[in-house]
Formats: C-alpha cells, sequence, structure tokens
C-alpha cells in the first residue's frame, strides 16, 4: 500500500475527521456534564464550524476533491485555533483548569485529543490542497 497515493490520503483524512467527530462528542458530553456555559455564538462556532465543517468538506470532496479539502483546511484550522484559544488561554469558565470533578479529566484529555484530530487534519488536508492545486506557471 502506497501510503503517499492520493486515495491513501484521502482515507487518512476520511478516518481524521471521523475520530474528531466522535472525540467532539465525547468531549460535547463532559462539557453538558460539568455544566460549563457556552455563548450562541460559540455554539454555532461549534455546531456550524467544528462538527459540521469537516463533514461537508468531506462530502463536497467527492465531486470536487481541491474544494472539499481547503473547506477541511479551513475548518479544522478554526477549530484548532477556537479549542486552544477556549480550553487553554483564556480563563474561563471553558479553560481546562475550570472544570469541576468528576469530568475534569475526561474534558482536559478531550481537549488535547482534539487539538491533536485538528492539527492533524489541518496538515492533511493542506498537503491534499497543495497536491491538487493546479501547477502556477510563471
Amino acid at each position: 500500500m502506497d501510503m503517499h497515493s492520493p486515495a491513501t490520503v484521502w482515507k487518512w483524512m476520511a478516518a481524521i475527521v471521523g475520530l474528531h467527530l466522535v472525540i467532539s462528542a465525547i468531549h460535547g458530553s463532559a462539557h453538558t456534564s460539568a455544566r460549563v456555559p457556552m455563548s450562541l455564538a460559540a455554539n454555532l462556532f461549534v455546531f456550524g464550524v467544528i462538527l459540521a465543517g469537516p463533514l461537508i468538506g468531506l462530502v463536497i470532496s467527492m465531486w470536487a476533491k481541491l474544494f472539499g479539502a481547503v473547506v477541511i483546511a479551513l475548518t479544522m484550522a478554526a477549530s484548532l485555533i477556537f479549542g486552544v484559544v477556549n480550553h487553554f488561554i483564556i480563563d474561563s469558565p471553558d479553560h481546562v483548569s475550570h472544570i469541576a470533578a468528576p469530568w475534569s479529566r475526561l474534558f482536559a484529555i478531550t481537549a488535547v485529543l482534539l487539538a491533536i484530530t485538528e492539527l492533524l487534519g489541518t496538515a492533511v488536508a493542506l498537503r491534499l490542497v497543495r497536491s491538487l492545486r493546479p501547477a502556477l506557471t510563471d
């Protein structure tokens, strides 16, 4: 199996998006159980960009691979920034250090796993974009 073939890279991309969705669901459960408040704007971002965005990118890629890869790259990168800022930088109820037991460990682990899958998803999607875009001529 050629690890660099486009078909293999797309399979990895789909696996990363699927894993990200599963981790997001578990993290969302920890959010709800720990009663972490979220604004309407944050909820819209979570559902529209973090959850739906990469899936929409995969669906688009069935007909337009380059555009689908761009959608995945953008939504995964935006998700990564949102998660890192809200879970690890801004001192807010969504910061990992403010989550009460018994949910603090699950919340923190899934926050880290989300960042990892979002970083991987962004990197793989950007690799796909680079391989799919037409070569620029002088």
